[in-house]
């Protein structure tokens, strides 16, 4: 029973690094406004409004219907139904690595706001120091999976 015992635990801890190896996406508000958020993968989740002040977090995981994740952001309650202005952080984990992006779509939601996406490995940033898209460079940027990637909303710079 002892063996048992010592062989599930050391079993558990071999698989334990492998659970704590993948980052979160994170949005962090800094506006002094709420933000409305919708998690796209293959289907909608729930709506989540962050307050002011507030951050949303999720593990990145890989979307087995569409492959990668869309974080659709607006600054209007239901914006995503309505064809409001939105942002699009947008993440695939793909093995070891999170490629990571951000757009807009049907208008700038936070323009006149800096926003950026760091990590916490110091990979590529993204930086709209006007909230919009800057012209020329590609967005798209990659990291280790085990990286944290947050989107910030009116930074002030990034």
């Amino acid at each position: 029973m002892h063996f048992h015992t010592a062989a599930i635990v050391a079993a558990v801890a071999t698989l334990a690094p492998l659970a704590s190896a993948v980052g979160n996406a994170k949005v962090v508000n800094k506006c002094g406004f709420p933000v409305y958020l919708w998690s796209v993968g293959g289907s909608v989740g729930p709506a989540q409004t962050i307050k002011a002040g507030g951050t949303y977090s999720e593990v990145l995981h890989h979307d087995p219907a569409s492959g990668g994740i869309a974080i659709k952001l607006t600054t209007v309650q239901n914006g995503l139904y309505n064809g409001s202005p939105q942002t699009n952080f947008a993440y695939t984990l793909d093995g070891q690595n999170v490629w990571y992006d951000l757009s807009d779509v049907f208008g700038d939601p936070f323009s006149g706001h800096a926003i950026g996406v760091k990590t916490s490995l110091n990979c590529p940033k993204i930086c709209w120091p006007k909230g919009v898209a800057t012209s020329g460079a590609s967005q798209t940027k990659v990291c280790g999976a085990n990286s944290d990637v947050t989107l910030t909303l009116c930074s002030g710079t990034c």
